[in-house]
């Protein structure tokens, strides 16, 4: 208990709680005045901080030590005494860290292999080399002492590796070589997998879809088929299906293009017809509509809404083009452009009864569900005829047409009956040829009238 009464008289605590009495300990060493109203600075009496509250530094204050003699050292008149604590506001420093005192400069390699150095080049072992025969000693295959450290610390390796290299050139010397300093390093490292032509040409085209099913024939994995690939050993190839044509089929196709060269211009000058005179047509079928289809609007156009009965049968229509050689004229106009027009295989119907859509009797556009002879007959005498007579250029005298045709069974032939009534008209005569298909049987164009041409 002595010693607690005497650390608190040390720290200027008294044991009294307020009795109004003044003793030695209560008012504190000699030469000190302490005032009577001033508010006790202990730290138990702050009570509890705001969050982020900055505290007083308590020992920014003025302060009173013991001299050795045991009494304390006066201050300022307007001074207190206060009890040595800590600071607050200091940042916490933590005792576990090491003292920078004790730390090692070495750094500390956390693997265990050594940081290498930069493979040596040819270049930089030619190099090595001149600089060593440079610093021999004349007339001896020594060198002058000192130069392989020299080397070493010039070019920053051990004197082992420049050792090396001096030694490996007495070697060739000795054996009356050239200098050499190549390595076998291109050697290294993991082999290429190499695939004989022979082995990729033996799989069948059914196994080389993919580089799934290429791979599993080749026994490898799909990644070194893939770098088979970016090395040009294999090659991707979209193989289109052609139309099988037989022998019999070439040689026609053949004669029926060599029939075409003029008589008078053989065997000097051959010359095919100008085929001026030659119309062909075909028919091709097309959907009203399609399912989906991309526009392009402006930036505040409403979309656009179509509808339609059913989304799976959109009506189609079939259509019969005709074109012809265009001609030019002497100045380089075009005379002819050759376009007789595209004419659509529909009829006019009457409506039968009324609808929401329209009433008894209106006159509607239906598709020829069926297009066959009978309706290739009508649109050739109906409209093709009309349309070449129209805007055929101008002749002298009568003249033949010829309309070449394909294979479709729904063309005619000249020797329709219906078709000779209609085929000489207004000086016009209109001959229907077919063009050779991929079938021996046929029907090729006669090309005898080119005889009396």
């Amino acid at each position: 208990m002595a010693s607690d009464q005497e650390d608190d008289e040390f720290l200027g605590f008294s044991n009294d709680e307020g009795d109004g009495s003044s003793t030695d300990t209560d008012s504190g060493d000699e030469g000190v005045a302490v005032e009577d109203d001033a508010v006790p600075l202990n730290a138990h009496q702050y009570g509890d901080m705001e969050q982020f509250q900055q505290v007083p530094d308590l020992n920014e204050l003025a302060q009173d030590f013991p001299n050795e003699d045991g009494t304390a050292s006066a201050n300022l008149a307007n001074s207190q005494v206060v009890p040595h604590l800590f600071d607050l506001n200091t940042p916490q420093i933590d005792e576990s860290e090491t003292s920078p005192y004790h730390q090692t400069a070495t750094p500390i390699n956390i693997g265990h292999h050594k940081p290498g150095k930069p493979r040596l080049t040819v270049g930089l072992k030619l190099e090595i080399l001149i600089f060593l025969l440079r610093r021999k000693k004349p007339g001896l295959e020594k060198l002058i002492k000192g130069t392989i450290t020299e080397a070493a610390i010039k070019y920053d390796y051990t004197p082992r590796t420049i050792g090396s290299i001096w030694n490996k050139a007495r070697r060739q010397k000795e054996a009356m070589q050239t200098y050499d300093m190549s390595t076998n390093f291109h050697k290294c490292g993991r082999k290429r997998k190499e695939v004989p032509y022979e082995q990729i040409v033996a799989i069948a085209m059914g196994d080389r879809t993919c580089i799934i099913y290429l791979a599993r024939m080749l026994n490898l994995s799909p990644t070194t088929v893939w770098r088979l690939i970016e090395r040009k050993v294999l090659k991707a190839h979209s193989s289109p299906l052609c139309p099988g044509i037989s022998e019999t089929c070439k040689m026609t196709r053949m004669r029926w293009v060599l029939r075409l060269i003029m008589d008078y211009s053989i065997p000097h000058d051959p010359t095919y017809y100008g085929m001026y005179d030659f119309i062909h047509i075909d028919e091709k079928w097309s959907y009203l509509t399609q399912k989906s289809e991309r526009v392009y609007l402006a930036n505040n156009e409403p979309k656009p809404h179509r509808i339609g009965k059913s989304r799976t049968k959109i009506p189609k229509f079939m259509f019969m083009a005709a074109v012809a050689r265009p001609r030019w004229g002497d100045d380089g106009n075009c005379e002819f452009h050759g376009k007789l027009g595209i004419f659509p295989f529909t009829n006019s119907v009457a409506a039968k009864r009324t609808s929401k859509n329209r009433v008894k009797g209106t006159i509607e556009t239906k598709p020829v569900k069926s297009v066959n002879q009978i309706a290739t007959r009508a649109m050739m005498i109906n409209k093709l005829i009309p349309v070449i007579k129209e805007k055929w250029p101008p002749h002298v005298g009568e003249k033949v047409i010829y309309i070449i045709q394909d294979n479709a069974k729904a063309h005619i032939l000249q020797s329709d009956p219906e078709w000779q009534q209609h085929y000489k008209q207004d000086g016009f005569t209109f001959v229907l040829t077919q063009q050779p298909a991929n079938s021996p049987d046929c029907n090729i164009l006669d090309l005898g009238f080119f005889r009396s041409i």
